[in-house]
């Protein structure tokens, strides 16, 4: 039986995984964390090739999936909706595929606390070494451990992370604790407010226990404000102890200062309902809005996959759905040429512009915010924003 590592056990290496184990793989998930993943993440927006891969790992695809909603509303700073459109979106959690996934895939398969120390590889297959001293060997080498991919740095050093200007403000906050205003006029909805310079979006994902039922929900924003690197960024990825966390602060480390000032923030600026949201959220999170462009995806018997290859904004909505679509990819040419380095090349072929297109996408939806954190403003049309932000353009 020829076999496959994958190193990182988040939602596209899970997929991966399924969706090999399913082909006759025999397949091994490396995690570096020692605990489950779940908790982590937030809101998840579905497009037909992500519902089409979850099926393929064996994911019952029915109403449990997430919540679906119909309509977009842009409010403004009062709360009045000032343009709608309707476009029908089932919108999930990152926590709700992680368990899915989880239970796709059998346990054995599974290895927490594998931290990666080193790998090689020769004409036969691939080595890896993890921190603890455990070793690991495989005919080939599938890298989904994200931003951060070390399997990348070894690979592509010269591949890196670029910083685009801006934050997002996450978090989910639950249905229960909502005014009757908000629930009627926000939550049901994808909605959209457009402050000068900024943009806050939202939408109603599972809440606790992945529960979809009404009363039980969660409403997940995403809060885009300008950051530049004149130490803006660097106060706000430091902790209430003073510790600096550059490489991502995890969400219970952010300063209860910073905390404050965005919650006096979402009153001075965002319509209402979301000003309510973003006070009710009991953990608000930050995350440094970043790109990351690679121009090579097989190295001989090691292919990088999902956020490891490619990390475009959030404004496209794309992010699971591209890791889905590489590890269809990744099934359809292991298949084809088996567990050889010919099997990444044509998978290379085939995702490498798909991928940077995404970037590309990505760049273009957050020209403005890139530009408002260097103090230009330009006007914006409600209307265009809606339309593009998160859209399944395969349809």
């Amino acid at each position: 039986m020829s076999r496959v590592l994958i190193i990182g056990g988040s939602l596209g290496g899970l997929m991966t995984a399924n969706i090999l184990l399913r082909e006759g793989f025999e397949v091994t998930v490396l995690e570096k964390a020692t605990s489950s993943l779940d908790g982590r993440g937030a809101g998840i927006v579905t497009h037909s090739a992500l519902v089409a891969a979850l099926a393929l790992c064996g994911v019952p695809i029915d109403a449990s999936l997430g919540v679906a909603v119909d309509n977009r509303v842009t409010l403004d700073r009062h709360g009045t909706v000032v343009t709608q459109t309707k476009l029908p979106q089932v919108l999930t959690s990152w926590s709700r595929l992680y368990t899915l996934l989880l239970d796709a895939l059998p346990a054995d398969k599974y290895v927490s606390g594998a931290a990666l120390e080193s790998l090689t590889q020769n004409d036969h297959g691939v080595n890896v070494i993890c921190e603890d001293g455990r070793r690991f060997d495989a005919e080939v080498l599938i890298a989904s451990d994200g931003i951060r991919s070390l399997v990348r740095a070894a690979l592509a050093p010269q591949v890196q992370a670029e910083y685009a200007g801006y934050v997002a403000w996450r978090g989910v906050c639950d249905e229960a604790v909502l005014s009757k205003n908000t629930l009627k006029t926000l939550f049901e909805t994808f909605g959209f407010c457009l402050p000068a310079g900024e943009q806050m979006i939202g939408y109603p994902v599972a809440g606790q226990g992945n529960s979809v039922k009404p009363g039980q929900r969660r409403y997940n924003f995403v809060w885009y404000r300008p950051a530049p690197e004149n130490g803006t960024l660097q106060d706000l990825m430091t902790d209430a102890d003073g510790v600096h966390h550059p490489l991502g602060l995890p969400p219970n480390k952010v300063s209860w200062r910073h905390v404050h000032n965005a919650r006096k923030m979402a009153h001075d600026k965002l319509a209402p309902q979301f000003a309510e949201i973003m006070e009710k959220t009991a953990q608000p999170f930050l995350q440094p809005i970043y790109d990351c462009y690679s121009k090579n995806l097989a190295f001989g018997r090691v292919a990088l996959m999902g956020d490891a290859a490619f990390v475009a904004r959030p404004h496209v909505g794309m992010g699971v759905t591209k890791a889905a679509e590489d590890a269809v990819t990744l099934s359809t040419c292991l298949k084809a040429h088996g567990t050889k380095p010919a099997a990444f090349l044509d998978y290379e072929s085939q995702r490498l512009v798909p991928g940077q297109a995404v970037v590309e996408r990505g760049r273009r939806l957050g020209a403005y915010m890139q530009a408002s954190a260097c103090g230009e403003l330009t006007p914006r049309d409600a209307a265009v924003v809606m339309e593009q932000t998160a859209v399944d353009l395969s349809i």
